[in-house]
C-alpha cells in the first residue's frame, strides 16, 4: 500500500486502524558539514572523530564521521512524520551501528511494519538505514499509534 492512500485526519500521518504489515516510508537526506556541526552543538557531543578532520585522519576512519545517532534520528524523522505520522509515540527503539558515514553521504531511512498490536495499538517497525547499498544502521522501534476507537 502506498503510504499516501490513508492518512490521519487533516495531519498526514494514520491511525492505527489504516496501518497494516509491510508498509514503509522512507526519508533520505545528503549530510552536510553543517549538520554535523549543528548537532554537535546542539547535543554537546563534541568528540573531535566528528569536528576536526585533522584528529579524525590519525584514527582507524582516516577522516571525519557522522554521529551514529544523527544517522539514526532520520529513523525518527520517518516514524514521526510520514509513517505512523503525527500523534505517535516512541515506546522503544533498538540500534546496531554497522558502518560509518561520512559528511556529503546520502542516508536512506526505511522503516518497515513488520507487527501490529490491536489491543495496545502498537507497531512494530524494523528499522534500516543505508548509504547506497551499504547498511550503517539497523534495528527495530515499537510505537504507540492513535486510534479511531479511542
Amino acid at each position: 500500500m502506498n503510504i499516501t492512500e490513508k492518512t490521519l485526519d487533516g495531519m498526514g500521518g494514520y491511525f492505527f486502524e489504516d496501518l497494516e504489515e509491510g508498509m514503509t516510508a522512507i526519508f533520505e537526506k545528503k549530510i552536510t558539514d553543517s549538520d554535523v556541526i549543528g548537532f554537535a552543538t546542539i547535543t554537546g557531543d563534541t568528540n573531535p572523530l566528528h569536528i576536526n578532520e585533522e584528529f579524525a585522519r590519525q584514527t582507524m576512519f582516516g577522516g571525519r564521521i557522522v554521529h551514529g545517532m544523527l544517522t539514526a534520528s532520520f529513523i525518527s524523522t520517518a516514524i514521526g512524520t510520514k509513517m505512523p505520522g503525527p500523534g505517535c509515540i516512541y515506546v522503544s527503539q533498538n540500534l546496531r551501528f554497522k558502518a560509518p558515514v561520512r559528511i556529503g553521504e546520502i542516508v536512506n531511512a526505511k522503516c518497515t511494519i513488520t507487527k501490529l498490536t490491536k489491543k495496545k495499538s502498537s507497531a512494530e517497525i524494523s528499522t534500516v538505514c543505508k548509504v547506497g547499498n551499504k547498511k550503517v544502521v539497523d534495528g527495530n522501534a515499537i510505537i504507540i499509534v492513535p486510534s479511531r476507537e479511542k
